[in-house]
């Protein structure tokens, strides 16, 4: 007989779930948005969250749905090779090269830069570098307690302090919405759609899933079904809360413009918004909320970059790589804000669409019979239409192809060209696998 989960248990893990998703970016680009959207403000959010709630909500329960154990595992169904790099090439965005880093990145900014002289700048942040990755190293160092630590201790003081600004900016808005940015004046909610990639949490929850899924199988649960359900329940409370943060953020910012114009970033926003709401505190009222954000994300990812690297390469031990990777995020964090964000958006366009489909094809699975040539046929078509769409902000970029696919493909030049091939690989894969299947009886 399962073991039956209490709805007390459910809400710590939810709560644990929106603590580890609402860190750096989950701040900075709601604002952002916001203030570009103007009078476009609604539909820009709707595309938000779709990409920044609905589908690292799909995530975390299409982990446990397929019963697998990781994401390299189901990552290999499109073949082996693929799980390997793909899983290799997630883990490393959402970890140390650009997820982790910004954390302490963006707390620096906004936590401690605003009450220095621009003098002080490069020595500040190595040294606020090493004091939060360091504490970041502490609570990861034991990984078993990560439940209790971000569920129970960090969340509710991370929810106490934005809900300050929220509550505060939504009773007293700084002024009216203003025309939306050449960005948002059209398409509005599909570069709204686009902006929610660049919290990583889409990526992110194929990794806290499997957090969620161990501490729920700890708690007693033992089949699919309780497992899902699980996550079911807690990724609904997680993208409530989400939900509503997100709208509040970029409310408020919206009607910001009018008071202070449009800012570099959101950090500056935020930044602007706590002054004037709260004075000469708002800075170190801020400077702790955007702390214990990040610090929550920054833990969370540290651990399953940790574990997965050491299941990965097991001669280095899990302390071993848990210190490596607070210190190689310490030495990134100093990039800066922008920099980070700059080289994240390519890679962050080629991966994303790829993540997304093995979403759908997961809860598909079962449809298809898992035949692996549906996942190979609709992951190489979105795989050369995501490099071409990533390509465009690099260097690399390829002129003639991106004309052609403008031309050619639906919905491409709103950074949704990967949506039809997507299809066609599926059912190409699946109508040659039938064809395969009849050869072979008939040569039988």
């Amino acid at each position: 007989m399962e073991k039956k989960i209490p709805f007390s248990f459910i809400v710590v893990i939810g709560l644990m779930l929106f603590a580890l998703f609402f860190g750096a970016g989950n701040l900075i680009f709601p604002t952002m948005l916001g203030q570009s959207a103007g009078t476009n403000f609604w539909q820009a959010n709707i595309g938000f969250l779709i990409t920044g709630v609905g589908l690292p909500t799909l995530g975390v329960i299409a982990l446990g749905f397929s019963g697998k154990d990781d994401l390299q595992s189901l990552a290999s169904r499109v073949h082996p090779v693929f799980g390997l790099i793909f899983t290799t090439v997630l883990y490393l965005a959402i970890g140390p090269l650009f997820a982790i880093p910004r954390t302490g990145n963006v707390s620096f900014e906004i936590g401690v830069k605003p009450f220095l002289s621009a003098d002080w700048y490069t020595t500040a942040a190595a040294i606020f570098s090493i004091i939060f990755f360091g504490i970041t190293c502490f609570f990861s160092l034991n990984p078993a307690r990560i439940v209790d630590i971000v569920g129970k201790v960090l969340t509710p003081i991370k929810l106490t302090f934005i809900s300050v600004l929220v509550i505060v900016g939504l009773l007293y808005p700084i002024g009216g919405f203003q025309a939306p940015t050449e960005k948002y004046m059209t398409h509005a909610l599909f570069n709204g759609f686009q902006e929610g990639y660049l919290t990583m949490d889409a990526l992110a929850a194929f990794v806290f899933g499997i957090i969620v899924i161990n501490a729920i199988r700890e708690r007693g649960a033992t089949s699919r079904k309780q497992i899902v359900t699980v996550c079911l329940k807690a990724a609904c409370i997680a993208a409530l809360i989400l939900s509503v943060l997100y709208v509040a953020l970029s409310y408020i910012s919206a009607s910001s413009v009018q008071a202070f114009g449009y800012l570099e970033n959101g950090g500056h926003i935020l930044a602007r918004m706590s002054s004037y709401y709260f004075g000469t505190s708002g800075g170190i009222f801020l400077g702790l909320m955007i702390t214990i954000a990040c610090l929550t994300t920054s833990v969370g990812l540290i651990t399953s970059c940790a574990s997965y690297f050491h299941k990965l390469l097991p001669r280095f031990s899990y302390k071993k790589l848990v210190v490596g990777l607070c210190l190689f995020s310490a030495v990134i964090a100093n990039i800066g804000l922008n920099e980070l964000i700059t080289i994240s958006v390519p890679v962050l366009t080629i991966i994303y669409p790829l993540a997304i489909v093995l979403m759908f094809l997961t809860f598909c699975h079962s449809l298809f019979k898992g035949e692996r040539l549906v996942y190979q046929g609709s992951m190489l078509l979105v795989f050369i239409i995501s490099l071409a769409d990533g390509l465009k902000a690099t260097p690399f970029h390829l002129a003639a192809l991106d004309h052609f696919l403008e031309s050619y493909l639906p919905m491409y030049t709103i950074g949704l060209g990967w949506i039809l091939p997507a299809i066609i690989g599926a059912v190409g894969g699946y109508v040659i696998s039938i064809i395969r299947k009849d050869s072979s009886l008939v040569n039988s």
